[in-house]
């Protein structure tokens, strides 16, 4: 089995947990929008997002991901307190029951408050990009993914280009690392992502997925999140609510190309794939 971070270190520091990268991990995806492309609206309020996070977490999530703004294509922002309203009562009663919570934003702000309420990791689609963003991060000793998204959600998707797309990424993802590095977040508190969908087309995301290896080289630990994406749809010609299979494969190649960590909305469909792919990877190792 390939090491998580190709060169790299195989233990993401999340605050006072730490998650060991040496097995593949899954993210659970947990969105408390009413405008998420696949399941807007279905886990808003208190109840219903902790019952889907148990569910989750029983089924064999390593991270509960909660997002209180959408970043679909076209999708518009929300206002700081409207996504503190949705996300932070769900992280302090999931991080009260020990589990290892991720807030998924970009706004400084949430951040702050996001970790205040226990969140480990934050999980920001402008790789801390926004004023104030690496400085919300650097002192608190959480565990931070940077992505790489070409424009905003709103003009992502507008004929994106790329002369190399596998090495224009890799290089911002590299920079976006080394300048967290120099603000004082240490290189074992760093996950990228590559962005899949989010100012690609179908050919970048293949390319990239193809050639995830090359990205998991840089050494820092990789994410990648293609759960029911319209790459799928474009390939499967599924809808959205019919593209598990597909989720689960793509997830499986990513891992097989270096990912680290997958982020799924099928946790137990792809908890129980990477178990027999990794049973498989050992058996060889063992001949």
């Amino acid at each position: 089995m390939r090491p998580a971070a190709a060169g790299g270190t195989t233990v993401l520091r999340c605050g006072v947990r730490t998650l060991d990268l040496s097995r593949p991990r899954v993210m659970g995806i947990l969105n408390v929008t009413p405008d998420s492309f696949s399941d807007g609206g279905r886990y808003a309020g208190l109840a219903r997002a902790l019952d889907r996070a148990r569910a989750m977490l029983a089924d064999g999530a390593d991270v509960v991901d909660v997002g209180g703004e959408s970043t679909r294509p076209d999708s518009d922002r929300v206002d700081e307190a409207t996504e503190l309203a949705r996300v932070v009562p769900v992280i302090e009663a999931l991080a009260r029951e020990g589990a290892l919570v991720s807030v998924d934003t970009t706004k400084p702000g949430v951040m702050r408050a996001a970790i205040g309420a226990g969140a480990a990791i934050v999980n920001d689609v402008g790789a801390l990009g926004a004023p104030g963003a690496i400085e919300a991060i650097a002192g608190s000793g959480v565990a931070v993914c940077l992505m790489h998204m070409r424009g905003t959600p709103a003009t992502m998707q507008s004929a994106p280009e790329y002369a190399d797309v596998v090495a224009e990424v890799r290089g911002f993802l590299e920079a976006r690392a080394r300048a967290c590095e120099a603000a004082g977040i240490a290189r074992d508190r760093i996950v990228v992502d590559p962005g899949f969908g989010f100012g690609k087309t179908l050919a970048h995301n293949l390319d990239l997925l193809a050639r995830l290896d090359e990205i998991a080289a840089s050494g820092y630990p990789v994410l990648a999140g293609l759960s029911r994406k319209s790459m799928l749809g474009a390939i499967t010609g599924r809808p959205e609510g019919e593209r598990m299979a597909a989720s689960v494969a793509a997830a499986l190649s990513a891992v097989q190309r270096g990912a680290a960590i997958v982020r799924v909305h099928d946790v137990r469909e792809t908890v129980d794939a990477l178990a027999v792919w990794r049973a498989t990877v050992e058996q060889e190792r063992n001949r």
